[in-house]
């Protein structure tokens, strides 16, 4: 078999890597995160942020420090192969990937319903599907043309979505008094919004899906890791003390930041919001359609999948049957009315996936002639515990998804491995 840096060439650096976590974390949350923390528990909304990423901290160093070992496809699949064999391997891989394509489905739509209060001729169903399949489908051939290419076009895409609330934050903390508090809340305010905290940070992973194709992963991700929690919780904190500072008048979250924009410059700034929201999602999805095929990419090249997802097109040097297999069944959630309830789901089904890395990392070091640093033990133990604390918030109705998603991905590894024990058999 050839090495991973034979058939995909190491075309990402640092920025490469940092853009993949912060198009993750920034996504659609932000333009609804304000209103509701601050609805919550007012002038303590920015802290609130601060504890979120505090809560999430042990998670990132748990996977700064598996990322650290390892440099190919996979992330978390590598992690809980290596720690605990392939059958739990499999199903870190099959939770992230199947909450993955979820989500591109959901945000899709989302980004698309953004655009429709500016283009009104979205609204109609058949457009809007026809819309949210054609922005699938341009993001599935931006992908197939080349890393360089996808992450070129990411850049581009989170530029355009951060220089409005950069905008937003130096006019509105300029111009208007920054409200800049510590009031505690009641704990039942604080318990009401905490776990919003969390998921605002959730994908920070996604970088260690695709570390076969980065220049020297083993340092970069874990700096890109780090450094682009903390960047984005402080974004995070300035947005919503810029929207405390404005106070706009806002009759639903979801237009939160549109109306503080307006507050400032008119009708404009809403619109540049909204258009800046939009952007923020399709790099979301952009971002997710880079990486998640290199889950898949990499469960074949371990035998965990058909070998045939760990084809390379020679003349572009990606995983184009990985990719057009996303683009396919992003298409076809998209299309299922009633694919809401899985949504639900696929954050637990990613939980999953964190407390597998969470436990691989004491497991492996175990292995290791020198011990670890002593902070690595207790991050890990916090990071199962922060999990497990999520999980068990979770509805009733996830956990049945969740477990409908899990016998699925349990008959696929079964069926997977019989078929290639035949085909060893055979051979």
């Amino acid at each position: 078999m050839m090495t991973q840096s034979a058939i995909l060439p190491r075309t990402v650096g640092f920025w490469g890597a940092a853009l993949f976590p912060v198009n993750g974390m920034i996504g659609a949350g932000i333009f609804a995160l304000p209103a509701i923390m601050v609805a919550a528990v007012g002038s303590f909304a920015p802290w609130m942020m601060l504890f979120g990423a505090l809560l999430v901290l042990p998670l990132v160093f748990v996977f700064s420090a598996l990322a650290a070992r390892f440099d190919s496809h996979g992330g978390p699949v590598l992690y809980a192969t290596a720690a605990f064999g392939p059958f739990l391997g499999f199903q870190a891989g099959w939770s992230r990937y199947a909450s993955g394509v979820v989500a591109v489905a959901a945000n899709t739509q989302v980004a698309i319903a953004y655009l429709a209060v500016l283009v009104p001729v979205l609204e109609d169903p058949v457009i809007k599907a026809s819309a949210v399949i054609g922005f699938i489908v341009l993001t599935t051939i931006v992908n197939l043309l080349g890393m360089r290419t996808s992450v070129g076009t990411l850049g581009m895409m989170t530029v355009v979505k951060l220089v409005p609330l950069v905008a937003l934050i130096i006019f509105g903390l300029a111009t208007r008094d920054p409200a800049v508090g510590f009031t505690l809340p009641r704990f039942s305010e604080f318990e009401s919004v905490v776990l919003l905290t969390f998921y605002a940070y959730m994908a920070f992973e996604n970088a260690t899906f695709a570390a076969g194709e980065m220049r020297n992963p083993r340092r970069n991700l874990p700096l890109a890791l780090l450094t682009t929690l903390g960047a984005v919780a402080v974004f995070y904190m300035l947005v919503i003390w810029a929207y405390l500072a404005i106070a706009p008048e806002v009759s639903g979250t979801g237009s939160a930041l549109s109306a503080a924009a307006e507050s400032l410059i008119g009708p404009t700034g809403a619109v540049v919001i909204a258009l800046a929201a939009a952007v923020s999602i399709c790099a979301n999805t952009l971002s997710g359609g880079i990486v998640t095929p290199r889950l898949t990419f990499g469960m074949a090249e371990q035998g965990l999948l058909p070998g045939i997802f760990a084809h390379v097109s020679q003349r572009f040097q990606t995983p184009d049957v990985s990719i057009l297999f996303y683009g396919g069944i992003a298409v076809l959630f998209s299309l299922w009315a009633g694919f809401a309830t899985l949504a639900v789901a696929s954050t637990l089904s990613r939980l999953v996936m964190y407390l597998l890395a969470a436990l691989a990392l004491p497991v492996l070091q175990r292995r290791d002639t020198v011990p670890p640093p002593w902070w690595h033990l207790p991050a890990a133990l916090l990071a199962a515990a922060s999990t497990l604390w999520v999980a068990s918030h979770a509805k009733v109705e996830a956990y049945e998804v969740f477990g409908v998603l899990l016998m699925v991905g349990t008959g696929l590894y079964f069926a997977g491995r019989r078929r290639a024990v035949e085909a060893a058999q055979a051979g």
